[in-house]
């Protein structure tokens, strides 16, 4: 089965003897199916001309950032969208400085930048160039960015030198996009529902009751999952942050509409529920502005359990049900207290008492618990880095 048929890449080649390997990386794909768009770099044409690449991918080639012409037919921006992934072959040190530092002085560097895709990055250079502390520190940065890198290889060099730093083989590179596609396709048949950030429950017009959550480890896991090729619906309380199009972002603000949106959004596979949902409600909201008192008393009760509905729901609960525990003490006993009463398959607990992980942070120190008594730990990471180990556990429980 061709997994690669009409898909859309957008290769960026980068000067570097290695350049002329990209040529090939086009055929393979051309041979697939693949709609290809090119950006050459100004040093990428001093080892390959844009009519061979042109000969080839049967597209036009893009290469200055401020053509007229360029903008005019497809600005950077839309470039950047159009793709399905970004491949970057051969990348340099320097673009690899450009991309982990935020630089962007050309069109394949503000493209990249500008992206929402997956992009991929086959590093072709001197073996010294590729183990200098630079170069290790800006692949750290691009792993954490969530850019996948492809290779290098260790071989001998056009300069007369041996070891790692040599462009992976085109074919290798080919095999690589191959396998992230089908992936994708495999995972896309399964539907994903991540809940996310506070809820407000209204006292009157312009006061709630709420609590610290950023909803940023949330939206990190609907990402990832998007990325991963789920059918992700994102429920999430007000927050200020964004996803892109591939996500169903439903915004809500209340329990109860939280609530609502989940049950309309089921049936699904996967349900986590990493919003920190508010326990109580005021019972009787006052429909104007209270006026300032000595003393103010209110009547809550409990809000809408949604995580123990939906996961004791015989006919509604999803395959796989995840829930979250912010606890300030006693993590593990809360943690599986709660596994066992909601109902859950596996519980993600972190402690929000350190105040350098959790609410709005952008990390976070994790723990996974399971319902054969069994626990994984995710160390101190970014929040993207937590999200991508947790739905890199989640495929492999599906499979």
């Amino acid at each position: 089965m061709n997994n690669l048929n009409n898909k859309k890449i957008l290769l960026i080649i980068c000067g570097g003897i290695a350049a002329y390997k990209s040529l090939e990386i086009i055929r393979l794909l051309k041979k697939s199916g693949v709609i290809i768009k090119t950006i050459l770099t100004e040093n990428g044409a001093k080892f390959v001309t844009p009519l061979s690449i042109a000969s080839l991918s049967q597209s036009k080639v893009y290469q200055d950032l401020f053509n007229v012409e360029n903008e005019a037919e497809m600005d950077h921006i839309s470039l950047s969208r159009w793709a399905d992934i970004i491949l970057i072959a051969p990348a340099t040190a320097n673009t690899i400085s450009k991309l982990a530092n935020g630089n962007s002085d050309d069109l394949a560097s503000t493209v990249a930048l500008a992206s929402n895709k997956k992009i991929f990055i086959a590093p072709a250079m001197n073996v010294r160039m590729w183990e200098h502390q630079s170069t290790r520190q800006n692949i750290a940065k691009l792993n954490s960015y969530n850019y996948k890198l492809i290779g290098p290889e260790i071989g001998d060099m056009a300069c007369g030198e041996y070891g790692e730093g040599k462009m992976t083989e085109p074919k290798i590179i080919f095999n690589k996009i191959e396998a992230y596609f089908k992936n994708f396709k495999k995972n896309n048949k399964f539907k994903a529902i991540v809940t996310a950030g506070p809820t407000n429950e209204y006292i009157d017009p312009v006061r709630f009751i709420t609590n610290k959550s950023s909803g940023k480890q949330g939206y990190e896991i609907a990402k990832s999952l998007s990325k991963k090729g789920f059918q992700t619906t994102l429920i999430s309380g007000p927050t200020n942050l964004e996803v892109n199009d591939d996500i169903n972002l439903i915004k809500v603000e209340t329990a109860e509409e939280m609530f609502q949106a989940t049950l309309n959004s089921l049936p699904a596979d996967i349900a986590i529920f990493s919003a920190a949902v508010s326990d109580f409600k005021v019972k009787k909201t006052f429909k104007r502005k209270i006026k300032k008192q000595d003393k103010l008393n209110l009547e809550l009760e409990k809000n809408v359990d949604i995580l123990n509905y939906v996961s004791n729901h015989n006919s509604l609960r999803p395959k796989l049900v995840i829930g979250f525990a912010a606890e300030t003490d006693d993590l593990e006993n809360y943690a599986n207290k709660k596994l066992n009463e909601k109902n859950c398959d596996w519980i993600i607990a972190n402690d929000v008492s350190n105040k350098e992980i959790g609410f709005n942070s952008n990390f976070n120190e994790v723990s996974i618990f399971y319902k054969n008594d069994e626990t994984d730990k995710l160390k101190y990471k970014l929040k993207s880095e937590i999200s991508d180990e947790i739905v890199k556990k989640i495929i492999n429980h599906l499979n």
